[in-house]
C-alpha cells in the first residue's frame, strides 16, 4: 500500500509541473506543442539519471525509484498528449509539423534517456 501512495504523489507532483509548463510553452498561435515535446524530453533525460542511480550502486531504494521514476515521471511526461497533437497535426493537413513532431519526439526523447544514464556514468 506505501508503495501506491508513493507512485501517486510522485505522480500528482509529476501532473502539476507538466500542467504549468504546457500552459506556459506550448503556442496557442502556431498549434506547436513546445511545452509537451519539453516535457517529454526532461522527463526522458530524468528518467534515465533515476533508473541509472537505481542500478548504479543501488543508489536508490524502490521506494525512491517507484516515487520518482514511476510516479514523478510517469505523471510529467504525456503519450497521450503527445498522441493527441499528433492527431491535430494530421486532421489540419499539416504533415510537415507531424513528421518534425514524431521523429524529433522519439530521437531526442531516446538520446535524452542515454544522456541521463551517461550523467550518472552508467550507460
Amino acid at each position: 500500500m506505501k508503495q501506491l501512495v508513493l507512485v501517486f504523489i510522485g505522480g500528482g507532483f509529476g501532473s502539476i509541473f507538466r500542467y504549468l509548463l504546457t500552459k506556459y510553452l506550448n503556442n496557442p498561435d502556431t498549434g506547436i506543442p513546445y511545452g509537451t515535446f519539453f516535457v517529454n524530453v526532461f522527463g526522458s533525460l530524468l528518467i534515465g539519471a533515476i533508473l541509472g542511480l537505481a542500478i548504479k550502486n543501488q543508489a536508490l531504494n524502490q521506494n525512491q525509484t517507484l516515487f520518482l521514476a514511476t510516479g514523478f515521471c510517469g505523471g510529467l511526461t504525456t503519450f497521450s498528449a503527445f498522441a493527441y497533437e499528433n492527431h491535430l497535426f494530421l486532421k489540419s493537413g499539416n504533415l510537415t509539423h507531424f513528421f518534425l513532431y514524431t521523429i524529433a519526439s522519439f530521437t531526442v526523447g531516446l538520446a535524452a534517456v542515454f544522456i541521463g544514464m551517461y550523467v550518472v556514468k552508467v550507460a
